[in-house]
């Protein structure tokens, strides 16, 4: 039954590309007074990358052939920058943008994002996730620009008049919900952002099937995280916990099991008691995570203890040590991922990747953690995906 489901995925896939190769799409009029006043409301300097990946996403749009774009660039590089332009461009002449995010929490942050980025001008915002009601749905669908999860690929999801598709951590989103939305829109223009991506939509990008631009210079004033692999040791652990909070800082604690996530929560709160901890995990309620981002926001958390909920586009700027236990389960992309919450402002920022004391290392948990302790400098996001595509391999392009 798998083999059949995966022939006929092939086949649409296959059918989709064809088709959309074919289709004329909408070419987008050259940049408008509006544009360059957004642009000009940028409020740091854009690093010469930036400015190149904006032309060459412009460029396409313009043409009237469906654009197909993997934007790369580190975590932290300012790739929202570089597709918020792209989204403006696409509202100012008249069509529907969607920008679809892996997680609600990311979807809420983006939406607080484009609201402070585009005030000022007459653009609507809406964010759609699954707690709305059909009839509010219905009318978020008509809006200039839609936030929104997983929820915007579903079957009963129907747009006006879709200009544009961004796709945020491309790496988080299965292979039908991405192809999903290019059907629902086999005209309008794709932008993939990732900062790892998975190897299949790398190999596309290599092997042109995708465009591709890349974001590899650094924002002015970033210092890369000095990033240590080491046996779980509690005392180092705790002195650089206590380090951390001694400069004013936030820590990130990851355990990646909500079943003793308490248990272990219990325990830094005994080796650290001055600190204020609190503790996120998926399986909390929207209220109760939106009430967590909120206190750790505005420092009212010292240690957040925490899954790899924090994995997608978290921003924290005040938070600059990330600690890891069991470091060994988790793949490569994601270790990258987790690392970029740290280090977003002009702070040195440490991650410390443990795993257990005498634990033997399988041969693939050796590469990544080796990789991971290589690949440390900025603009290594592309490095790691493309030795995750040798420790893993291409796979097959369906």
């Amino acid at each position: 039954r798998v083999r059949a489901a995966v022939k006929d995925i092939a086949k649409e896939l296959i059918t989709l590309y064809a088709q959309r190769m074919k289709q004329k799409g909408y070419a987008f009029p050259e940049d408008t007074d509006w544009q360059h006043d957004f642009e000009a409301h940028f409020e740091y300097n854009e690093t010469e990358d930036q400015l190149r990946c904006i032309n060459e996403i412009k460029n396409d749009m313009e043409r009237d052939v469906p654009m197909d774009r993997l934007l790369c660039g580190d975590v932290g590089f300012g790739k929202t920058e570089v597709a918020l332009r792209a989204a403006f461009k696409c509202v100012t002449a008249g069509k529907q943008c969607a920008i679809l995010v892996p997680t609600t929490i990311l979807a809420w942050q983006h939406y607080q994002t484009v609201l402070k980025r585009m005030e000022g001008f007459p653009v609507d915002i809406e964010l759609l996730s699954r707690f709305r009601t059909p009839k509010q749905q219905d009318e978020i669908l008509s809006i200039d620009l839609i936030v929104g999860t997983h929820r915007l690929v579903s079957k009963d999801v129907q747009f006006k008049d879709l200009g544009l598709v961004i796709i945020d951590e491309e790496q988080r989103f299965g292979v039908q919900q991405k192809e999903r939305l290019k059907e629902v829109c086999k005209s309008a223009d794709v932008l993939t952002l990732s900062a790892t991506p998975i190897p299949r939509t790398l190999n596309m990008a290599l092997s042109g099937i995708r465009d591709m631009s890349v974001i590899e210079e650094a924002p002015h004033d970033r210092h890369p995280v000095q990033t240590y692999v080491l046996e779980y040791d509690p005392g180092v652990i705790t002195d650089a916990i206590k380090k951390e909070l001694r400069r004013g800082g936030q820590v990130y604690y990851l355990h990646n099991d909500v079943a003793s996530i308490e248990r272990v929560a219990a325990g830094i709160q005994a080796r650290v008691p001055e600190a204020r901890i609190g503790i996120g995990h998926g399986k909390m309620s929207e209220q109760e995570l939106s009430e967590i981002w909120r206190r750790l926001i505005e420092h009212e958390i010292d240690i957040l203890v925490c899954t790899t909920i924090i994995e997608t586009g978290v921003d924290v700027p005040n938070a600059n040590t990330l600690i890891i236990d069991n470091a060994d389960r988790m793949g490569l992309s994601q270790l990258h991922q987790l690392r970029g919450r740290v280090g977003r402002s002009t702070r040195r920022a440490y991650a410390y990747f443990t795993f257990t004391r005498g634990k033997v290392l399988s041969e693939i948990s050796q590469k990544r953690l080796s990789a991971i302790r290589e690949f440390t400098e900025f603009g290594s996001g592309f490095k790691i995906a493309m030795r995750d595509l040798e420790i893993r391999g291409a796979g097959n392009l369906l």
